[in-house]
């Protein structure tokens, strides 16, 4: 089943002395491409949540936050970030420096820097708190998944609604294309006769007059194209790999077919139902763009 690219899931648990929460949203995004906010003292968190959320999310534009908190104050020590601090101190002189102000900023200043001052358990191991993490993480992923999921069942019954439609244009050229092609031969009669009064008519020039006709406004080729792409997207939006580049590609391809059948056509039925097409391709076109 299709997935769109917009979700949003959060999980909170607390485990082994921390309440840990994970907050996952996304938008579309031609690639998959992640970003984080963690706090600064579990940085080794950022690529392996990179790895582990790719593994379940293919694409999309994807933020991850993450908030750690320890719940035994007893067992936790605070730590001075002394480079994050001396980067802080150096930059408050310089403004200090620079815009002739007064240097009255103290620990206290420094300290409300964000990371300067960090809370760190003295138990803190890497591997614990990774496995803590990806199984919240888990679950705020099946609850973003969810969603993704629901909305991209909208985005399926709508494709389909919109390709179905599509047929019943295609089905419409498919039967109106010979009936052209009878009402030129007859206003072609009609013509000659017009011009030549009772003289004898040459029925050879006109049977090939109309097959030539005939051949250039044939748009039996691309009406069954268009039936194997409408085929292949009802496949698309039921499968239950991602598929928005590759139906990205087959409306493009469906979009060709319907450029070549309205040069072809010479009548105003079928430009009307070809108008009506290239509409419905646009907005499932617009749909796609959001499709994992």
């Amino acid at each position: 089943m299709i997935k769109s690219m917009t979700g949003f899931g959060r999980a909170v648990a607390e485990t082994d002395g921390y309440v840990i929460t994970v907050e996952i949203k996304s938008v579309n995004h031609r690639y998959f491409e992640f970003s984080s906010r963690i706090p600064r003292q579990y940085g080794f968190l950022d690529d392996k949540l990179k790895s582990y959320i790719n593994s379940r999310v293919s694409r999309g534009k994807v933020e991850c936050y993450v908030s750690i908190d320890a719940l035994n104050t007893e067992a936790a020590q605070v730590v001075v970030n002394n480079t994050l601090a001396s980067a802080y101190v150096s930059a408050l002189k310089e403004l200090s420096k620079n815009y002739d102000l007064k240097e009255d900023f103290g620990a206290s200043t420094v300290a409300r820097f964000q990371d300067v001052l960090v809370v760190k358990k003295a138990d803190d191991d890497e591997e614990k708190i990774w496995n803590y993490v990806k199984s919240v993480t888990d679950t705020a992923l099946d609850k973003f998944i969810s969603m993704r999921t629901v909305e991209g069942e909208k985005m399926k019954n709508d494709i389909s609604s919109r390709a179905d439609y599509i047929l019943s244009c295609v089905e419409y050229i498919e039967k109106r294309s010979p009936e052209t092609v009878k009402e030129y031969n007859d206003k072609l009669v009609e013509r000659v006769h017009d011009l030549i009064g009772d003289v004898s008519l040459d029925e050879g020039r006109v049977i090939q007059e109309v097959a030539i006709y005939a051949d250039k406004v044939a748009v039996a080729e691309e009406t069954v194209r268009l039936r194997s792409h409408l085929d292949q997207l009802k496949a698309f939006i039921n499968a239950d790999e991602p598929v928005g580049r590759k139906m990205d590609f087959l409306v493009q391809e469906i979009n060709r077919e319907t450029n070549t059948i309205g040069s072809k056509a010479n009548d105003v039925d079928i430009a009307r139902k070809v108008v009506d097409i290239k509409a419905e391709v646009e907005k499932i076109r617009e749909q796609i763009q959001n499709i994992e």
